[in-house]
């Protein structure tokens, strides 16, 4: 776990799934997700200081280690979990919304020019820059309490899927780099 300053360009990014579709109930999904992100983390400089999976959504704030435009990476990654990501659902013989998860996927990239099979990420990101410190913390705070707005824990922390548990001190799924000054204890 590493310290930071606020010095260089942070962005508050969400990437949400088609038609605001749950999907992230499954671990085996969520997992694709995880994998990639520290994929990219490993191999693609990406910087990743607070991030949360919800059931449709992904919520992080991240920036670049190196000159590889955050724009690319991003595109890689939706990229790359949108084919595991469906080939996971096809595969899946416990999956109960199979037929329509496909159905979905399927419809939404028929109609799109650029796909050629199945759609499964919204296009684009929502990305915002970051540039007062006090930006930087209501949108931490924003990752942090999803989970707990949303009723599935009662502490940010005892969501696995978020870098609510690095900021306590504890282990995460990802390593993140701390932004000084603002553990949640």
């Amino acid at each position: 776990m590493t310290a930071i300053r606020f010095t260089k360009e942070l962005y508050f990014v969400t990437s949400t799934v088609i038609d605001w579709i749950d999907v992230f109930t499954r671990p085996a999904y969520k997992h694709i997700v995880v994998d990639s992100l520290k994929y990219c983390q490993a191999n693609k400089g990406l910087d990743i200081y607070a991030w949360v999976l919800m059931t449709n959504h992904l919520h992080m704030i991240v920036g670049t280690s190196d000159s590889t435009p955050l724009s690319d990476i991003l595109r890689d990654f939706k990229k790359f979990t949108s084919k595991g990501i469906v080939k996971a659902i096809e595969q899946n013989q416990q999956e109960s919304r199979k037929e329509w998860l496909m159905d979905r996927c399927w419809f939404r990239g028929a109609n799109d020019s650029k796909i050629k099979n199945y759609k499964f990420w919204q296009d684009g990101c929502y990305v915002e820059n970051i540039y007062t410190y006090e930006f930087c913390m209501e949108k931490l705070k924003y990752i942090h309490m999803n989970p707990v707005r949303q009723e599935i824990v009662e502490r940010p922390e005892d969501y696995l899927f978020s870098s609510a548990r690095n900021y306590c001190g504890e282990k995460g799924l990802l390593d993140v780099s701390i932004i000084a000054s603002c553990l949640m204890r």
